[in-house]
């Protein structure tokens, strides 16, 4: 018997703050949107992205351990340890080999890569720190989560570039769903905004050079778009069977009820046109579901502000829903967090979540020109109170990996 999943706890740090910052400057359209203050970027041609600010990792950990993680990692267990308390679950020796976790990272420990290959140029081999490959590799956002909170259950990774945080819930679901763990600490973490980070994909063009305009350079879906915006950040969520929930009278954020995803075995970084994977993503995640697409009436979109995603996303979409899709509200929250890689599918099935419990759609934030090839409802500008039932969450990353969530709002 498949059992149900829900969402207990949210734990989130990014660009806009915490949880609670974040859904603020969400439904206000507040940009985390500016100029990069982490390095020097004055001679780059992309000077702007969206930093975490105020972020002190003594508030979460040890600082001995800290300075044994790159800052994604730092940031994974923070969101890890918002999510517990958030969820009101504690882990003790009881219950912790029914506790798994489930966090990815896109690119990993890459400013430690650049830093300790640094060491290696200028003060030899024997200066390299002991600590480099456990700092860098993108696994040990789950192996410190576990370590930090004591959390004995599966224990994996997901990389699948921007689609690792929807990936990594929906993985997480389908553990919880076949009985292999009773609760999850799933979601993602990047943390890339570093001078080596920010010059490949300077190299790859994919970034907004939009200087003087930062706050208003991510786009999603406007025709004047010219790239994404970098960010950083994690989200966590705590995963829970509902039973288990039930028992133990946890507040439930939404349930996840269906997930799809599939590959476009087409190309390193560009979609494949139409939409195909995605297409094929979106509909295996609302057979999962048990839905019609009628059903759906709010769609967080991947919208990076790139042409290709918007352009073949939006076309997805028509393809998938039909005559629906013009009755659909979509929209992207990168106009305000930036793309924030790994950690973004996490982040926006946050958002998503928060939305179904409060009945509020997220506006499109710098959407101002319409694009003839992009012709859904974009919830320009503002957010929109709107009665719904089930909302989708669609990440694309690149390699061509394509992951969607469905999610269902919860009615005692």
């Amino acid at each position: 018997m498949t059992r149900r999943v829900v969402v207990t706890g949210i734990g989130a740090v990014t660009p806009l703050g915490n949880k609670e910052q974040l859904w603020q400057s969400v439904l206000n359209g507040i940009s985390g949107i500016g100029k990069i203050t982490l390095f020097d970027a004055s001679n780059y041609p992309v000077q702007i992205g969206a930093e975490v600010k105020d972020f002190d990792p003594a508030d979460y950990m040890d600082r001995k351990d800290a300075r044994r993680m790159d800052r994604f990692c730092q940031f994974a267990v923070a969101a890890a340890q918002q999510s517990l308390k958030d969820a009101g679950l504690s882990i003790t020796p009881a219950n912790a080999n029914r506790v798994g976790v489930l966090v990815g990272s896109g690119i990993g420990g890459i400013s430690t890569v650049e830093q300790q290959a640094r060491v290696l140029i200028e003060k030899g081999l024997e200066r390299v720190s002991p600590f480099f490959v456990p700092m860098l590799i993108p696994d040990m956002a789950s192996g410190q989560i576990a370590i930090q909170t004591g959390a004995k259950g599966p224990n994996s990774c997901t990389v699948t570039a921007c689609a690792t945080g929807t990936n990594s819930l929906g993985d997480a679901f389908r553990i919880i769903a076949r009985g292999d763990a009773d609760v999850m600490l799933a979601g993602g973490s990047e943390a890339a905004l570093c001078p080596l980070g920010i010059a490949g994909f300077i190299a790859s063009r994919a970034l907004s050079t939009r200087n003087d305009e930062p706050q208003k350079a991510s786009r999603p879906f406007d025709r004047t778009r010219d790239g994404f915006v970098m960010g950083e950040g994690a989200a966590v969520l705590v995963l829970e069977n509902l039973e288990h929930a039930l028992r133990r009278g946890a507040h439930i954020y939404g349930e996840i009820v269906g997930y799809g995803a599939t590959g476009d075995a087409y190309h390193i970084t560009a979609p494949a046109p139409e939409g195909e994977g995605a297409q094929r993503a979106m509909k295996a995640a609302l057979q999962d579901a048990g839905i019609e697409p009628e059903d759906v009436q709010y769609i967080n979109a991947h919208g990076t502000s790139t042409e290709y995603n918007d352009k073949y996303e939006s076309r997805a979409i028509e393809l998938v829903f039909g005559e629906h899709a013009q009755s659909l509200a979509v929209s992207s929250t990168k106009a305000l967090t930036g793309h924030m890689l790994g950690a973004a599918g996490a982040v926006e099935a946050a958002v998503t979540l928060m939305a179904l419990e409060n009945q509020i759609v997220p506006g499109t934030y710098n959407y101002e020109f319409p694009d003839p090839e992009c012709t859904l409802d974009y919830v320009p500008n503002e957010a929109r109170p709107m009665e719904f039932t089930y909302a989708m969450s669609n990440s694309f990353g690149f390699g061509g990996h394509n992951a969607v969530l469905v999610m269902k709002r919860w009615e005692d």
